[in-house]
């Protein structure tokens, strides 16, 4: 039987290591279902798979869209759905990995059906940002959503006003629309993820963000800088960095930040899977208790 095998957690758990040491005893593809990974020019701030890893297993959607690049979760969907049926026919089993969670569900579920926007008030929106900023909108999300206000990146200004822009289009609540209907899918699915300990995780995070700084983090954004107004950069990392560039903080700070912001983002992505029992979480980034776990009770055949 065909089957997708989604590896999931938040950043920094491990997900790649172990998806890539997978991948390798299946001799599988991996799709990636991190959407801060699909553009091309940011691969030390979205913790893309080193070169190495690219190397030893073929990845799909990693780098594939400039930064300007519009991109849905909708999209995804039909991208990978359209993929699936020529990597099945190499092997099985394909891998999908990543943090982003209405991503995996989109391909897993289905995506919700969405009503389009009126212009009118899409523009309305868009000149309250501009001239308002972002704090008043996401206090007005609070009020009229409080659901999608407790599960959105408030920090992201496209997804705040997607929500109100739905909300004012058609007087119901963005949230009520994301009712994640699964829709029947022609393979199996089956979801583990990797879920540290919270201390741990944090402990990792600041690993992390030091060893991105050691990486070249600070000159990637700088190569960045002119695109900040972007979707595609509005994201942890660089964000911190354009206010230091823009003299407003100092690196140090900007630093802390990115650590601060980043465990911030964690728990969002945490908070999202708490709901969903069907995933089989793991402590650690443990190939062989991945391997163990589908050999013995999924029926998945390893090779070799």
């Amino acid at each position: 039987m065909n089957t997708l095998l989604v590896i999931t957690g938040p950043t920094a758990s491990g997900k790649t290591l172990v998806s890539v040491q997978l991948a390798e005893r299946l001799g599988c593809d991996i799709i990636s279902a991190d959407s801060r990974q699909f553009y091309r020019g940011m691969p030390i701030g979205t913790a893309s798979p080193t070169e190495d890893d690219l190397k030893r297993v073929t990845h799909h959607f990693t780098g594939f869209l400039p930064p300007d690049s519009y991109y849905s979760a909708n999209m995804f969907e039909q991208d990978v759905l359209k993929i699936l049926p020529s990597l099945f026919s190499e092997r099985n089993i394909v891998i999908m990995t990543g943090g982003s969670g209405l991503y995996i569900n989109a391909v897993c579920n289905g995506i919700d059906d969405i009503p389009d926007v009126d212009a009118d008030i899409r523009e309305n929106y868009v000149r309250r940002y501009r001239e308002e900023g972002i704090e008043p909108l996401r206090r007005e999300l609070k009020i009229v959503d409080p659901v999608h206000y407790e599960r959105v990146d408030l920090r992201n200004p496209r997804r705040i006003l997607r929500a109100l822009e739905v909300f004012a289009t058609t007087g119901r609540p963005y949230s009520s629309f994301l009712t994640r209907t699964m829709q029947p899918r022609e393979f199996r699915i089956i979801k583990t993820g990797v879920m540290p300990e919270r201390k741990q995780l944090y402990s990792a995070i600041e690993k992390r963000v030091d060893l991105m700084i050691e990486a070249g983090l600070e000159q990637e954004a700088r190569s960045l800088y002119h695109l900040r107004h972007l979707n595609a950069l509005q994201t942890v990392g660089y964000r911190e960095l354009f206010e230091y560039f823009d003299g407003k903080i100092s690196f140090d700070r900007a630093i802390e930040l990115i650590k601060r912001n980043t465990r911030r983002y964690a728990r969002r992505q945490i908070s999202w899977w708490s709901g969903d029992d069907s995933v089989r979480w793991f402590g650690t980034p443990d190939c062989d208790q991945f391997h163990n776990y589908l050999t013995n009770e999924t029926g998945i055949f390893y090779q070799g």
